[in-house]
């Protein structure tokens, strides 16, 4: 028994000391870091939060603006949204690498990364507090360096004194140290994203700034970006276009590529799209939808759009059936939602382009907040640059002419011509088409401008009001509720139809 206890023993000491030796070298995977740094967090910041933006284009924000309609399951279009927690997830949930970029390229000194990583966090909290109103702010990164768990909620009007200030800073800081932009898949990361990061920093502030002019004198602001492009550089065409490009093969391809057909088949054209755009001969028609399969008469090329906020029944049927209203434009479409398929990396994830960048400018010198530039020109920029954008991406084999006629831009509905508030619908209106698939941005944009108009359809389950907001999460009311009803109480009732600070 002793000798049994003594190899016992032996035996134990002998692998306590071999793990002891041996445990760090055993344990330690070399294939995943140990530290991370900005070009490892960079790139699935980017990605994540575009494909979320393109998600909620296409279930809330297409449909609510009128870009799109159902046919099928046609809540959404009838404004029973129920709990939508898309945007509150996305930023918050990736907010934290965001801050991680932000505390890491601080301590290196790394001025490229902390600039890029600020215009981020000023275009992620715009999603969150333009869907929301007030939201955790100031102490909403502080979970774990100041072991926070229930921000407070600030109000809408200090989060975009927070956002502009921010992207002002980014300008200030993008050029002054030397790091490449590794992980920079938006704009490549190569010599010149340095210099297209500067322009979307102050590009995304002409859009904050016109988004609370209704609300805050902005004309000075406004005025010293334009008048001085060298300082606050914006974008110039195309090329700057802050549009993530997506690949051929899985998994990075257009997020609905994937779709399955009959959810993807559920959203049609609006109605309110296609007859705009037949109204003015638009050559955009035939990228944002498909001529139906079943038209009035044998070989015509037709294009038939569905009313928003039908019922169940009604939409199914309107115009003979499905065969009888156009699909969403085979740009757009999901692998089994054509023959042939369409290619799988043909749009793009939005977050902001040159044609928006010429309306803000438009209307800005419209209403004389700035004195820089002539409106009609911004205007007419706007529109040529849209059509510029979609000519350059569609495949040649789409068969998809986007050139407009001769006499598009001197016809009556398109002409800069009429009265201020006429000549204010048409960039309006103009812009709408350009924000299609742009995320939350046209219903945002609709929101502040009431151009064009939408009407809620007769099936509507909202009292004939079209949603100004996103209810805050459920969650919410579990987790931070003090500050949630805080929020509540400040804002007012929590629903889609209260105003956010800058709509009221």
């Amino acid at each position: 028994m002793k000798v049994l206890k003594s190899i016992v023993f032996g035996l134990g000491l002998l692998v306590a000391t071999a793990c002891d030796n041996e445990f760090e070298e055993v344990n330690t995977n070399p294939n995943v870091p140990t530290q991370v740094s900005p070009d490892l967090l960079l790139a699935g910041v980017l990605r994540n939060t575009i494909n979320d933006q393109v998600g909620e284009a296409w279930g809330i924000g297409n449909i609510v603006v009128q870009h799109t309609a159902k046919i099928q399951f046609v809540n959404e279009d009838r404004y029973l949204w129920g709990e939508r927690n898309g945007v509150w997830n996305s930023v918050y949930g990736n907010m934290r690498n965001v801050q991680n970029i932000i505390d890491l390229a601080t301590a290196a000194g790394q001025n490229n990364y902390l600039g890029v990583a600020l215009i981020w966090k000023s275009w992620l909290f715009s999603l969150a507090t333009d869907a929301y109103g007030d939201i955790p702010y100031t102490e909403a990164t502080q979970a774990k360096s100041g072991g926070v768990y229930a921000p407070k909620y600030d109000t809408q009007e200090a989060v975009y004194t927070g956002i502009l200030a921010d992207l002002a800073k980014a300008n200030d800081l993008l050029g002054t140290s030397n790091e490449v932009l590794a992980g920079d898949i938006l704009f490549g990361g190569g010599a010149g994203s340095i210099a297209r990061w500067k322009k979307l920093a102050n590009s995304l502030r002409l859009r904050a700034l016109m988004r609370i002019s209704g609300k805050r004198n902005v004309a000075a602001d406004l005025q010293a970006i334009v008048a001085d492009r060298a300082k606050f550089p914006i974008m110039e065409s195309n090329a700057d276009n802050a549009a993530l490009t997506y690949q051929p093969t899985a998994p990075n391809q257009w997020p609905l590529y994937g779709s399955r057909v009959g959810s993807f088949d559920e959203f049609r054209a609006s109605k309110s799209l296609v007859d705009r755009l037949l109204a003015i001969n638009d050559p955009r028609l035939p990228v944002f939808a498909r001529p139906v399969e079943r038209p009035s008469s044998a070989g015509k090329v037709e294009y038939v759009g569905v009313p928003n906020g039908l019922g169940d029944t009604p939409a199914l049927n309107y115009n003979g059936g499905p065969q009888g209203v156009s699909r969403v434009g085979l740009p757009f479409a999901c692998l089994v939602c054509s023959s042939p398929a369409p290619v799988p990396n043909v749009a793009r994830g939005l977050v902001m382009t040159y044609a928006e960048v010429q309306f803000l400018l438009a209307e800005a010198r419209e209403k004389n907040l700035i004195s820089t530039g002539s409106a009609e020109t911004y205007y007419l920029n706007g529109i040529r640059a849209n059509m510029d954008y979609y000519k350059a991406i569609v495949p040649a084999e789409y068969g998809i002419n986007v050139t407009p006629a001769a006499d598009y831009f001197t016809q009556a509905g398109v002409a800069y011509t009429g009265t201020t508030q006429q000549k204010l619908e048409k960039i309006g209106t103009q812009k709408w088409v350009a924000l299609l698939f742009n995320g939350l941005e046209g219903w945002f944009d609709w929101r502040r401008t009431g151009i064009p108009t939408v009407t809620p359809g007769p099936d509507n389950l909202n009292g004939n009001r079209v949603p100004v907001r996103y209810p805050y999460p459920q969650s919410e009311q579990a987790l931070n509720g003090k500050n949630r009803a805080e929020a509540v109480t400040r804002q007012g009732t929590d629903d889609l139809n209260t105003a956010v600070w800058w709509d009221k």
